[in-house]
């Protein structure tokens, strides 16, 4: 390697070179061929079922029902929140040997649009977390898999599957390839705006980004409170319930969140920081939210301001990522302050990771830990819109499918080893068929544990909570609020 030592007089890092990356993927493919990347091979000692079990238990127990009711929706449901799954598979399989910071989830539906800080919409992944540092591989695969799923969901033909499956993992490499045109900073600042006059993609896709936008118009905190809220006797504003999905803290838990919300502030960057202390909490409420994340603790918090405006956050539990728990691959040591670690703070693993891989990101993003749980909270409804992969023509869903996977690209480029990626991956299409091929067999993988888990569900050897879903609300938060009151006398203040 050509040492590159600059005019500073003093010993310093050396430079490697992009060239040098690329070379150092070229040489990977004698290791690890591009065609063996086609080979899935199910460990014999799987237990699917056993996962999902060890990730119910640190759930809230009422909502374990519902969460399993959502995955066996059917089979792209249950992938979307299976992703524990397909990471203990791929841990046992071999990669090029270079990591990136992953989504850890890039299914095609935690790709979507939303309104920018200078409020403009753009496209961008919006689900982080699984967010780590693992094997670039996992990525693409989990992406390309799901739009095998959502393919045979919709009824196509194995050669248009298989279609849409090469345009997935060509878009990706070709996109990745494009990006490592730009400079380090031209990656940086490199975002997909969404702008229908100037798109890529025909009149039919045009028409579906243009529909997306309008419904993106209706997303809006204001729109939410108005929906979501009653005026009660005494004049004020409260979220209405709608059990199980919507319900209010405990009265003893209310006042705690004020505190939390200040800790939370500190997070943020000082404007944000100084907007927020103008703004008073106001009301606070569980919500149920997703497929894979029916389970975690999330909550809705509405601050109001000195106009009589209302300002909307998400705060949602950020436990450990599936690619540390099930991959194996260690959580990434450090981070901006040297006493700190990723493995410490999930909040801050799912923050710092979004603001890695998003192009722009919400400037209300930020997070705390509470009783040795980690959250992180970000804007509700900030015209926010995912595009509905059932409602897509084929046209459309192959172009969609082109989008998420340049959209992914760009985000691994922000990574040191990109250059190695693309250099790895070249310019044939060797790469596109052989990862089509894996992920048609991941996908009758997935097929067979979905079935799996239904079957078990119906002959009872799955375990859940007695009863309906209502009958394990009632019986489980008298049981959490019993628990939480022990964990408050026993915390700090300012811990939840």
């Amino acid at each position: 390697m050509e040492e590159t030592l600059g005019r500073l007089r003093f010993d310093h890092s050396s430079i490697t070179t992009a060239e040098e990356r690329r070379e150092e993927g070229r040489r990977a493919r004698r290791a690890m061929p591009r065609s063996s990347q086609s080979v899935y091979k199910a460990n014999p000692d799987r237990d699917p079922l056993g996962i999902l079990h060890q990730q119910n238990e640190v759930r809230l127990p009422w909502l374990v029902p519902l969460r399993l009711e959502r995955m066996l929706d059917n089979p792209f449901a249950f992938y979307r929140g299976s992703a524990a799954l397909q990471v203990a598979d791929l841990a046992d399989a071999p990669t090029s040997g270079a990591g990136v910071v992953l989504c850890g989830d890039a299914h095609i539906s935690n790709f979507g649009m939303f309104a920018s800080p200078q409020r403009t919409m753009v496209f961008d992944l919006n689900d982080f977390d699984e967010a780590a540092f693992g094997p670039w591989e996992w990525d693409v695969k989990r992406f390309v898999t799901s739009v095998v799923i959502a393919g045979r969901h919709k009824g196509y033909s194995p050669d248009e599957v298989r279609e849409a499956a090469l345009v997935a993992a060509s878009s990706y490499r070709l996109a990745l390839e494009e990006m490592l045109k730009l400079d380090t900073l031209e990656r940086y600042y490199r975002r997909a705006e969404v702008d229908p006059a100037s798109s890529r993609y025909g009149k039919e896709t045009r028409s579906v980004i243009e529909q997306a936008i309008k419904a993106s118009e209706r997303r809006t905190s204001a729109r939410t409170l108005n929906k979501i809220t009653e005026r009660t006797d005494d004049g004020t504003i409260s979220i209405i319930e709608q059990p199980p999905t919507l319900t209010h803290l405990p009265e003893e838990l209310e006042g705690l969140v004020e505190g939390l919300i200040e800790t939370y502030r500190q997070t943020v960057s000082p404007d944000i920081a100084f907007l927020l202390s103008q703004y008073t909490v106001t009301d606070a409420v569980r919500r149920v939210v997703g497929v894979g994340s029916v389970g975690t603790r999330c909550f809705i918090v509405v601050l109001s301001g000195p106009s009589g405006e209302s300002l909307i956050l998400q705060v949602k539990e950020a436990g450990r990522s599936v690619l540390n728990e099930f991959g194996g691959v260690e959580p990434v040591a450090s981070r901006l302050r040297e006493s700190e670690t990723f493995s410490e703070d999930h909040g801050f693993r799912v923050v710092s990771n979004q603001r890695i891989l998003q192009a722009v990101s919400d400037p209300f993003l930020g997070y705390f830990t509470a009783s040795d749980l980690g959250f992180y909270v970000r804007q509700f409804r900030d015209r926010n819109v995912s595009i509905d992969v059932d409602t897509l023509e084929r046209r459309s869903f192959l172009d969609y499918a082109d989008a998420c996977g340049r959209i992914l690209a760009r985000a691994h480029s922000q990574s040191p080893n990109a250059a190695f990626v693309a250099g790895y991956l070249g310019g044939s299409d060797v790469f596109d068929t052989a990862i089509a091929e894996w992920s048609e067999a991941y996908a009758d993988q997935s097929y067979a544990d979905y079935v799996q888990l239904a079957e078990a569900m119906e002959s009872g050897t799955f375990t859940l909570p007695e009863g309906t879903i209502e009958d394990a609300l009632a019986r489980a938060q008298a049981q959490e609020r019993a628990h939480e009151a022990v964990v408050r006398s026993k915390a700090p203040p300012g811990s939840l």
